[in-house]
């Protein structure tokens, strides 16, 4: 289960999410591309923390959505608004698990994955190759390639009391990596680029209707 972009110990974690986005930019971005207010979401593999809260408090129906290999939504036909994964799942794109998607969303629903970004000093603490680094963001990458998604960088940061309370976590959390990234610092905060893939359903965005539309009156 994923609501920070690395699997570290219980302590850890707790002492990253109290940094993470602290201007509220990822609930921001996904309320703006769902949107969730008043809408029925899915959360897949999503557990209980603040981003959680921050991101389904106005929703009218919460989903949880546990992981599965091929997946499998127990849910009815056209029966959500919107659907959202963070980091853990849709590591690229599957076929089958974007009709399974496209099967519970209902007319004009939305997909949004969020995924590191890259090109960032928080991309230094994890593997450089790391696809989500490279070839997602790619136009020949798997979500740009072809299946219905477009991107939203958000530019985020991890912000910290001080300096040096940054390079205690660091070097507690990412060992020699760790270590370097914080040597580097000369502010409280590590800049974090986060990508916000985003589909309609069925990858295709609907029309505006000419006789909705005022101009056209």
């Amino acid at each position: 289960m994923a609501d920070i972009p690395f699997e570290l110990s219980a302590p850890l974690a707790r002492r990253l999410r109290a940094a993470v986005d602290l201007e509220g930019k990822i609930p921001i971005a996904l309320e703006t591309l769902g949107p969730l207010t008043d809408r029925r979401v899915g959360f897949f593999d999503v557990p209980a923390g603040q981003l959680l809260d921050a991101i389904c408090a106005r929703a009218s129906e919460a989903v949880a959505i546990p992981p599965a290999e091929p997946l499998r939504i127990d849910r009815p036909d056209e029966s959500l608004d919107a659907i959202v994964s963070l980091w853990s799942g849709f590591r690229g794109v599957d076929p089958a698990s974007l009709a399974e998607v496209d099967r519970v969303l209902a007319p004009n629903g939305r997909l949004l994955v969020v995924h590191d970004y890259g090109r960032d000093e928080v991309s230094a603490l994890g593997e450089p190759d790391a696809p989500q680094y490279r070839l997602w963001s790619r136009r020949e990458g798997p979500f740009l390639r072809g299946g219905g998604f477009k991107i939203r960088v958000l530019h985020c940061f991890w912000t910290f009391p001080s300096v040096e309370e940054a390079q205690a976590f660091l070097g507690e959390a990412f060992g020699e990596r760790g270590t370097a990234a914080g040597a580097a610092l000369r502010r409280p905060r590590l800049a974090w680029n986060v990508a916000v893939y985003h589909r309609w359903r069925g990858g295709i965005e609907p029309q505006p209707d000419p006789a909705l539309d005022p101009a056209t009156a």
